[in-house]
C-alpha cells in the first residue's frame, strides 16, 4: 500500500464513522503539534492526527521521546504523518507512484510518510508532562432522565468512553464519546449522546435503516437524511427529558446546515421527521406502527 493509499483509506474510515467536525459542544484540545518543537501539524496531517482515539493534541516521534527522557509503550501502534520531499527528476527514478513533476524547474516532489505516536501513547518524565498546558475540563452531574432513557434502551449498542470525537460506528456497533469533563455542559452531553444513540438506531438488528446499513458518501442525500434524522431524533429525546430548551439553539443551526445542502429537496425533513420518531420510539421502547 502506498502512502496515497494510506491517507485515503485513513480519510475514508473516518467519514464512513459518520464523524461531523463542526458539531463539538466539549472542550477543544486545539490543533495537533509536535510535543517538542511546539510547531502544528499541516495539510491533511490536521485531519489525519485529529481523528485519532486520543484526547492530547500532542504527537512525537520514537527519537524524540527518547531523547527527552522518555519511551512509547511496548505495543501502542504508531500513526502516519506525510511530508514532501523535493528531489532533483533528472537523478532519481523512484516511487513514480507517489510523486509530482514540476515541469520548469525537473524537481520532483516524492510524497514520504513517518511515523508519530500520541502522548498518552508515552512514559514521559514529570518534568516533562508538568510545562504542557492543561485541557480545560468541566465538573458537571449526568442528566438523570437521558440516563434512565438510554440505559432502558432495548437491544442497546456498545458505548464506550474515549478521546476527543463522537460517533457511531455499524461495523462495531458501538457508540463513542468524549470524556464527560470535557463537555462544556450536562445538556450539550445529553444532546450528542442522544444523536449517536439516534444512529444506533438504525444498524441492521435494529431499524434497518438506508442510511447505517448502506454506504453513503458523506455529503449525500441518503447520508444527509440520516444525520438530520439523528439531531431530530436527538431533539425529541431531549424534549422528552425535558431540557430541549437548553439545547435548542444548537439543534437548530446544525439543522440549517443540512437543510441548506438539500433546500431543493421539499420531502427531506418530512422523511427524516419520520424515520427519527420511529428510532425514537424504538428507544422508549414504544409501540409503533409499521
Amino acid at each position: 500500500m502506498n502512502v496515497y493509499e494510506i491517507v485515503t483509506e485513513k480519510i475514508v474510515k473516518l467519514l464512513e464513522q459518520g464523524i461531523v467536525p463542526w458539531r463539538r459542544p466539549w472542550t477543544s484540545t486545539g490543533l495537533p503539534r509536535n510535543l517538542v518543537s511546539k510547531k502544528p501539524y499541516r495539510g491533511v496531517n490536521v485531519f489525519l492526527l485529529s481523528a485519532s482515539k486520543y484526547i492530547s493534541p500532542f504527537w512525537l516521534t520514537m527519537r524524540q521521546a527518547n531523547e527527552i527522557g522518555g519511551h512509547i509503550r511496548k505495543g501502542e501502534e504508531s500513526t502516519a504523518v506525510v511530508f514532501w520531499k523535493i528531489e532533483d527528476a533528472k537523478r532519481s527514478t523512484e516511487d513514480l507512484d507517489a510523486e509530482e513533476t514540476d515541469k520548469k524547474t525537473r524537481r520532483r516532489f516524492l510524497l514520504r510518510f513517518y511515523r508519530v505516536w500520541n502522548l498518552e501513547q508515552c512514559e514521559l518524565p514529570q518534568s516533562v508532562l508538568d510545562k504542557l498546558p492543561k485541557i480545560e475540563t468541566h465538573q458537571h452531574d449526568p442528566i438523570e432522565a437521558v440516563e434512565k432513557i438510554i440505559a432502558e434502551m432495548p437491544n442497546p449498542p456498545e458505548i464506550l468512553r474515549a478521546g476527543s470525537k463522537a460517533f457511531y460506528s455499524p461495523i462495531t456497533d458501538r457508540v463513542t464519546l468524549p470524556p464527560r469533563e470535557l463537555f462544556i455542559s450536562a445538556e450539550e452531553e445529553a444532546c450528542t449522546a442522544a444523536h449517536e444513540i439516534i444512529h444506533a438506531t438504525g444498524h441492521q438488528k435494529r431499524l434497518a435503516r438506508e442510511g447505517i446499513c448502506e454506504a453513503a458518501p458523506f455529503g449525500s442525500p441518503v447520508y444527509s437524511k440520516e444525520e438530520l434524522c439523528a439531531e431530530l431524533g436527538a431533539a425529541y429525546l431531549c424534549a422528552e427529558a425535558g431540557i430541549s430548551n437548553a439545547v435548542i439553539h444548537n439543534q437548530a443551526a446544525y439543522l440549517a446546515g443540512w437543510l441548506n445542502k438539500l433546500r431543493d429537496d421539499r420531502k427531506l425533513l418530512i422523511h427524516a421527521a419520520a424515520q427519527a420518531q420511529r428510532a425514537t420510539d424504538f428507544i422508549l421502547n414504544r409501540i409503533f406502527a409499521d
